[in-house]
């Protein structure tokens, strides 16, 4: 029996594209989030941008930090704060490892795509990853222009 990747049935609001270019991910995580109303309801128009935002150990419990979530202009008065703290919603186990992680040196967690899974409810993959070298990048950036040319190539064959 050979284990096929199941299709994905989930609608992705924001990536951060710029993450996997800066950082080494080393592994990856599903993750809940604590939201308000206004929250949900400005995601579902897709206004989120998570190009700062990284994931932090404050008080025994994983924080999402500088997640902007634009302001629900439906909401009035009982919108959110764009910039607010958000609880992760993980296994306690999970939770462990991703605090062990962020103590070892040079490990950061950081966000790499926001969506709502096939139940509607928002999930965040969180990557913990290792900064990459100037060197690293450079290779990062001459390895994707060889897939390009080489693909341009066996396009132009067949």
């Amino acid at each position: 029996m050979s284990k096929e990747k199941k299709p994905t049935n989930h609608k992705v609001i924001a990536q951060n594209r710029k993450a996997r270019f800066e950082y080494e991910i080393l592994e990856t995580l599903e993750a809940g989030l604590v939201l308000v109303g206004s929250e949900v309801k400005s995601l579902r128009l897709g206004k989120a941008n998570m190009t700062d935002a990284f994931a932090d150990e404050r008080d025994g419990e994983i924080y999402l930090v500088n997640l902007h979530i634009e302001e629900y202009k439906g909401a009035n008065r009982f919108n959110h704060e764009p910039k607010r703290l958000r609880k992760l919603l993980l296994h306690k186990r999970e939770q462990h490892k991703l605090m062990g992680a962020v103590q070892r040196k040079g490990v950061t967690l950081i966000p790499l795509t926001l969506y709502f899974n096939h139940k509607g409810i928002a999930k965040m993959t969180i990557g913990i990853c290792k900064g990459k070298k100037l060197h690293d990048k450079r290779a990062t950036e001459k390895e994707r222009d060889w897939q390009r040319d080489k693909a341009r190539i066996l396009k132009g064959d067949m």
